[in-house]
């Protein structure tokens, strides 16, 4: 764990800039806080014009402290920040919480306060957490300088870029009654310490178990992932990334001054790095909560137990809904099922009681364990009236209910195996829940009034079971040393072009290993002759070559099926003279000659693009003409494993298509995957490359052609030395 990051989050001294004798600001309750709370660190007020606040002696200024202080929070005004700073380093302070607002989130002014503040904190090495942040409590140190009442202890760290989130995140904790909070950081604009360095320190942190992560906008999204990736594998990660709509992603801009970026982009590369993802606010807790009292799922075969027909429905509808499976139960299950049921009971999953527990509920527990008792079953929900049966039928039921409750707890621990419980009663206040509810909880069980949550609780323990079996270190795939592309880049550069012609990007490609069917340039009629023979004499496409025209076909630059010399010749002339007709001044370099690829096929398309917050991404999705219209596309970040290329295929939502519809085989899944891998190394060997683009690739049932090549260098593409890019000097 950093160390600097340690004496900031859990500081054993705390002096309050600006504290004040007024109840409503900051600089009185904070330092009011921290006295009522019984926060055992020093704690130095600082206020020219008072001499006591709160029964402590009032410093004048920084210089007065006695000694160094491990952090500061800073109450005043955005225009004297960097000045205190500077004042700060000067007497040994480490950290500093910048409440104020008016920075980079206000607009170019406000920028420049925000550089003059983050100027002074590394020339004093000062880390600064904000500014424009709702601050900072650590309820194990018994620190809390953000002013919320009643924190429990607990093991759920949470950073926001949102005040008010955070306020509803420990509200909704205060309301359930169990869940309790570690560190909390409101993170704010992010000028010093960014979200990958919390990360870190909740990595190492003994009192979390799990993070909860609100995110607006990322300043380094890639070291970000990176640091995802490092504690995910040993800590479950839930965030909520808001900004999915384009009214959002500008509210998120004016609030942090970050950029939140495409949601389906941030939705692949956070999932891809170990996120579990919530994708609705009031599900955040409740899943964090399951991660960190449950075991993840094993597979995705989960049992239902219901006391009524109704409740086991929707509760199959809402697994099936949710990629989860209906466990089959063994013949020995179903066979100990009907022996302690009664007759109308249904002994499959999901199983109903059908009344048999309304007398002893007793009978739940037995179920229970015998559910838990098939290899078949890796999880258990409970769901109906449990916990109720004393109010619903008979005061009598108490002890017996609360039995049941101490050993489905039991059994759980002992099976190793993820149990929730939904419950009707549960959304009673909780001077009115029954006692075995609560005692349920209290025994480690999660216990929810929404059905549709408790579902989603066994879904996230599902996902974070498999990315801790697939979760992977960065790919490292060696360098490949393309020799074409090195030669592009060079021809590129001293002509003062950003677009790699297509004959150069196949060329490249193949070069590089990737699976391509051959092409020929042809600068006049001739050499299409030459080309269309040096292919076979077969058919073939032909297409324009200009870094002036993107969209081929639109102005008359693409011939398909073209099969003899004759047409070769005649079709070679229309293509350059429809160019040079509709883009005035076009820089024709020739026309493509290629192989026409088979007929059939579905159209996907592949590519990389260099996202503002992640760098470069991996797509993937429907091709052709259906990309714009249906945008089914994931997306990674680079580089990516075999693992993450297969995981996206397995993510677009028009499954069926690649699975073969109305009786057509299934695509060559390991092509595509294999394709995807090779472009991500090739992207990373060459990171001049802005964009890559093969659309259409057509997928056969066994292998694929890609039909067109895109590529686009980045504006300030710099030189590489000739031994990287593999040509002599």
């Amino acid at each position: 764990m950093s160390n600097e990051l340690v004496h900031i989050l859990s500081p054993s001294s705390v002096a309050i800039i600006g504290a004040s004798k007024n109840p409503t600001k900051r600089g009185y309750r904070s330092l009011r806080k921290l006295l009522d709370d019984g926060y055992a660190g020093a704690i130095y007020p600082i206020n020219p014009n008072e001499s006591e606040i709160c029964g402590l002696r009032c410093l004048p200024d920084l210089g007065s402290l006695p000694g160094p202080v491990d952090l500061a929070l800073v109450c005043t005004p955005a225009a004297t920040v960097a000045s205190v700073i500077t004042e700060c380093a000067a007497k040994g302070v480490r950290g500093a919480i910048v409440l104020a607002g008016g920075f980079g989130e206000a607009g170019d002014d406000g920028k420049q306060l925000e550089d003059a503040v983050l100027d002074a904190a590394r020339a004093g090495g000062v880390r600064i957490i904000g500014p424009n942040t709702s601050g900072m409590f650590n309820t194990h140190k018994v620190c809390n300088l953000v002013g919320f009442s009643d924190l429990r202890k607990g093991s759920i760290g949470l950073l926001s870029q949102s005040g008010n989130m955070a306020l509803s995140l420990v509200t909704e904790a205060q309301a359930n009654g169990h869940v309790g909070l570690s560190t909390y950081v409101g993170v704010g604009n992010e000028a010093d310490i960014r979200f990958d360095e919390y990360l870190d320190y909740f990595a190492a942190d003994p009192n979390t178990s799990v993070v909860i992560a609100y995110v607006e906008g990322l300043k380094d999204g890639r070291r970000f992932l990176n640091a995802l990736r490092r504690i995910s594998l040993e800590k479950p990660v839930v965030i909520y990334k808001s900004g999915r709509t384009r009214a959002g992603r500008i509210s998120a801009k004016s609030h942090t001054g970050a950029l939140a970026g495409e949601y389906a982009v941030s939705e692949g590369v956070l999932r891809q790095a170990g996120a579990v993802l919530a994708h609705r606010s009031d599900e955040i807790l409740p899943i964090a909560e399951a991660l960190s009292l449950l075991p993840s799922l094993r597979s995705r075969h989960v049992a239902i137990l219901a006391d009524g027909g109704g409740h086991a429905t929707i509760a199959a509808d809402a697994l099936a809904e949710r990629g989860l499976v209906l466990a089959p139960l063994r013949e020995e299950t179903r066979r100990r099922l009907s022996a302690v049921l009664p007759p109308a009971a249904s002994v499959v999953n999901p199983v109903d009681v059908a009344g048999g527990t309304d007398t002893d509920p007793a009978v739940f527990a037995a179920c229970a364990e015998i559910l838990l008792q098939d290899s078949m079953v890796d999880g258990l929900l409970i769901s109906g009236l449990y916990g109720g049966y004393a109010v619903r039928f008979s005061p009598d039921l108490l002890a017996a209910e609360v039995d049941a409750t101490n050993m489905i707890a039991a059994m759980a621990r002992r099976f190793g195996k993820p149990v929730i419980v939904h419950s009707l009663y549960s959304c009673l206040p909780a001077d009115q829940r029954p006692s075995p509810l609560i005692q349920m909880r209290r025994a480690g069980i999660p216990v929810h009034s929404s059905l549709e949550i408790a579902v989603r609780c066994i879904q996230a323990l599902a996902e974070y079971g498999e990315m801790g079996r697939v979760c992977e270190a960065l790919p490292t795939n060696g360098a490949k040393h393309g020799r074409v592309f090195g030669q592009v880049l060079a021809r590129c550069r001293a002509e003062g072009r950003r677009e790699v012609l297509e004959h150069e990007g196949r060329a490249s490609l193949r070069d590089f290993g990737l699976d391509l069917a051959p092409a020929l340039l042809a600068v006049d009629e001739q050499e299409a002759e030459e080309a269309f023979v040096h292919l076979g004499a077969q058919p073939v496409a032909m297409k324009i070559v200009s870094r002036d025209i993107l969209h081929k076909t639109e102005v008359g630059g693409v011939k398909l099926n073209v099969a003899n010399v004759a047409s070769v010749r005649r079709r070679f002339v229309e293509i350059v003279h429809n160019a040079k007709a509709a883009v005035t001044n076009a820089n024709v370099a020739g026309v493509l000659v290629t192989p026409m690829a088979a007929k059939g096929g579905v159209e996907v398309i592949a590519g990389v693009v260099r996202d503002a917050a992640y760098g470069h991404v991996m797509m993937f999705g429907l091709g052709g003409v259906f990309v714009e219209v249906l945008s089914d596309v994931v997306f990674r970040a680079l580089p990516i494993s075999r693992n993450d290329a297969c995981a996206m295929l397995d993510e677009i939502k028009a499954q069926a298509v690649l699975d073969g519809v109305r009786g057509a085989a299934q695509v060559d899944r390991d092509a595509l995957a294999d394709l995807m891998v090779g472009i991500s190394d090739f992207v990373e060997e060459f990171p001049e490359i802005d964009e890559l683009d093969l659309n259409p690739i057509l997928a056969y049932p066994d292998g694929l052609a890609v039909v067109d090549v895109r590529i686009l260098l980045t504006a300030s593409s710099t030189a590489r030395s000739p031994e990287k890019i593999g040509i002599e000097a």
